[in-house]
């Protein structure tokens, strides 16, 4: 056979040393394909897409090019009121928070970010510091798409001078609370902008203060009360004249472990009266008394619409308890209410037990931890007897006594509707709290068994 030489030598077509070669003045040339047009005009508009962005324009299936490949730094004033594509907010979402769990909002992803967000930055404001114009851009922003808020913490002011202590004598003391301001964020700058807003917690506190712990981080003071209280009810404050009307959307307001005092626990709880759509109110973990009490008894006399009640972890006593316990007699919207750790002693708790024997609403009360004694079992007893429509009931760590143990056993023993009855560490005598849970449980039983149609 020929050898390869004397076929190059033949063939002047094959011969590497004649052929002609092509050198390229870009050094960065190759030989390959040139990219489709879709895909140059793709990376063109996410290039540009934070000066002008071009998405609506575009035809689903191309539409779907540019959003896959957009990066989640372009700001949110471009994104917010063009982009709807679910995958781009889950990127943004994992992008920023190793933890997300769309579930707990709706499954949106969407609104995930915009409610994790806001509340982020509202944690970090410090007030006379922080921007607030770049804060009031941000919630206008997000308006659209914040529903629920749950702010951990508020920060209060920075103060330059280090914060006097007891040791520098009363006068220094008297002058201190005097001049230093401990105001947080005007809560009606929220609700001005989020015309959607359904829920709201919120904590005046300050999360992982170490070394920095201070009393004075930790306090909600009268012009906070008066700032969130005007704000839910609709006043406008200082530049805020649109407030009603955002405020008509709240349903569901937190203010816990705040350090809330009973003076101004009464003045928000005022400021509550009529509220169009407030639902569930949880004022728990505060310092409220029977200032407070007398304030909810009459927001809860035909003054709202709640249906949960949330003061536990305060100290109501005998006479904020008289008052709930009046109003719950004509209440008619109420299903669930929870004083757990007050101090309303026997004469508070007996007056809304005794209540409940007309209320044909509430369905949950929790009075546990109340200094209750043996005197408050004959009247849980004749409750027992005459309401049909209360299902969980929770009286546990009262000094009830055996006694006062056999009184209830005779009251469960004529109700049939009851399917929770707490009565751990009330000293009752295990034969009655045996006997007590057979009665509850056969209840639970005749529910299962009962047909629905």
């Amino acid at each position: 056979p020929p050898s390869p030489c004397s076929i190059m030598t033949t063939n002047q077509a094959v011969d590497p040393r004649r052929m002609r070669r092509i050198i390229a003045e870009d050094p960065e040339w190759n030989l390959e394909t040139v990219p489709p047009l879709v895909e140059l005009c793709t990376k063109h508009i996410v290039d540009n897409f934070h000066e002008h962005p071009v998405l609506d324009e575009l035809i689903p299936k191309h539409r779907q090019l540019v959003l896959a490949k957009l990066p989640t730094t372009v700001p949110l004033e471009v994104t917010a009121p063009l982009v709807e594509d679910e995958g781009y907010w889950e990127r943004c979402c994992k992008s920023r928070w190793r933890i997300c769990d769309a579930s707990e909002y709706d499954g949106r992803w969407k609104k995930m970010f915009f409610e994790r967000h806001v509340a982020e930055e509202i944690e970090k404001f410090v007030p006379e510091q922080s921007d607030i114009i770049q804060l009031e851009r941000l919630l206008s922003i997000s308006s659209s798409f914040v529903e629920s808020l749950k702010i951990h913490q508020l920060l209060p002011p920075k103060h330059d001078t280090p914060l006097p202590t007891e040791e520098d004598g009363d006068d220094t003391s008297e002058d201190f609370s005097i001049k230093v301001c401990n105001d947080h964020l005007d809560m009606a700058v929220i609700f001005k902008h989020l015309k959607k807003l359904k829920q709201l917690k919120l904590v005046f506190g300050v999360n992982n203060c170490g070394m920095n712990f201070d009393w004075s981080l930790f306090e909600f003071t009268r012009k906070d009360c008066l700032s969130l209280g005007k704000a839910v009810k609709g006043v406008g404050t200082a530049t805020t004249l649109s407030v009603g009307m955002a405020m008509a959307t709240l349903s569901v307001l937190r203010v816990c472990r705040s350090k809330m005092t009973d003076e101004r626990g009464r003045l928000l709880v005022s400021h509550l009266l009529d509220h169009p759509s407030l639902s569930v109110l949880d004022l728990s973990h505060n310092r409220l008394g029977d200032g407070t009490g007398r304030a909810l008894g009459k927001l809860l006399n035909h003054h709202s619409h709640l249906t949960k009640l949330d003061v536990a972890y305060n100290r109501i006593g005998e006479v904020g308890g008289a008052s709930i316990g009046h109003a719950l007699q004509g209440n008619a919207t109420l299903k669930e209410l929870n004083l757990r750790m007050n101090n309303l002693g026997d004469k508070g708790a007996q007056s809304i037990v005794r209540s409940m024997k007309g209320n044909t609403c509430l369905t949950t009360l929790n009075l546990s931890s109340n200094r209750m004694g043996q005197p408050s079992a004959s009247i849980i007893s004749e409750m027992l007897i005459a309401n049909k429509t209360l299902l969980s009931f929770i009286i546990s760590c009262n000094n009830i006594g055996e006694m006062g143990g056999s009184l209830l056993l005779e009251g469960m023993e004529e109700n049939s509707t009851l399917q929770e009855f707490d009565l751990r560490l009330t000293e009752i005598s295990q034969e009655s709290e045996y006997r007590i849970n057979e009665l509850v449980k056969s209840n639970q039983d005749a529910i299962k068994t009962t047909p629905h149609y």
